[in-house]
């Protein structure tokens, strides 16, 4: 009898966090994105009204190559080892955002704190 109480309680726990990751992995996409360096906003784009553009970030001796298209934002290409900052792809999840760590670099959806406090 414990054992079945153990199975559903079990259970429950993974169904939640499944609908929990789904969740997070598919909230609505924002609009606006920011470029951060060592947690200072370098950038701030809003992404329904930037037009389209490729643009470096330099970081001592090497750059990031950032590309806004369609709406979109993404590292095209990298002066790091790894490039796992151009592998990411398109920014397109909160939970997921585009970290060059060589570059100390970081593109995210901005959360509702940053917006406010860019406003002013």
């Amino acid at each position: 009898m414990k054992i079945k109480i153990l199975i559903i309680i079990a259970a429950a726990i993974f169904a939640l966090g499944i609908v929990g990751s789904i969740l997070v992995l598919n909230a609505p996409e924002k609009d606006t994105a920011v470029i951060k360096r060592d947690n200072k906003i370098l950038y701030t784009i809003d992404l329904k009204t930037a037009e389209d553009k490729v643009f470096d970030i330099k970081y001592k001796d090497s750059k990031n190559t950032v590309e806004i298209k369609d709406g979109k934002i993404r590292v095209k290409d990298a002066e790091c080892p790894d490039k796992v900052c151009v592998k990411t792809g398109w920014l397109s999840s909160s939970a997921v955002p585009i970290v060059c760590l060589p570059n100390h670099l970081v593109i995210e959806f901005a959360s509702e704190g940053e917006i406010d406090a860019l406003a002013g």
